[in-house]
């Protein structure tokens, strides 16, 4: 599968303009890497620093995004997913607008329809953000 070529909205159910991940850049069962460009139009945007809020939202969309491209891979259906805990959540600096974020997802476990993840979010080779996500799957489709 070439993942340059996946539409993000149809592995995300979040639209513009609160789309927080440009595009998948590896993703098998067990991690994924992401990037996102911080715009000038961006509905998260503090002054011109992603807010922390925008920061956590980049980090869950790249958990869901990793979940949908997974379920591609296994020829499943994209199913909608939650986040059900964040735990030692580490915001080091705000990215700056022009900034290009690339967000690592790690699966620590995964058990039924519970996922946990260890989460890093990098400007270049310097860690801004860190932590832990609790994710639920459900069993809603999502819709493309």
């Amino acid at each position: 599968m070439e993942l340059e070529k996946i539409e993000m909205a149809s592995l995300i159910p979040q639209r513009p303009p609160f789309m927080m991940v440009d595009k998948i850049l590896s993703c098998d069962d067990t991690d994924a890497v992401t990037e996102f460009l911080v715009r000038q139009d961006n509905i998260l945007l503090d002054g011109s620093k992603l807010s922390s809020a925008g920061i956590v939202e980049n980090m869950a969309q790249s958990c869901a995004a990793r979940m949908g491209c997974v379920n591609l891979l296994h020829n499943r259906p994209i199913k909608l997913g939650f986040i059900g805990e964040i735990k030692n959540l580490k915001i080091y600096r705000q990215p700056l607008q022009d900034e290009r974020l690339t967000t690592e997802v790690h699966i620590l476990m995964d058990v039924f329809d519970m996922t946990l993840a260890s989460v890093c979010t990098k400007v270049g080779e310097e860690v801004i953000a860190e932590g832990r996500m609790k994710l639920a799957s459900t069993n809603i489709e999502a819709e493309g």
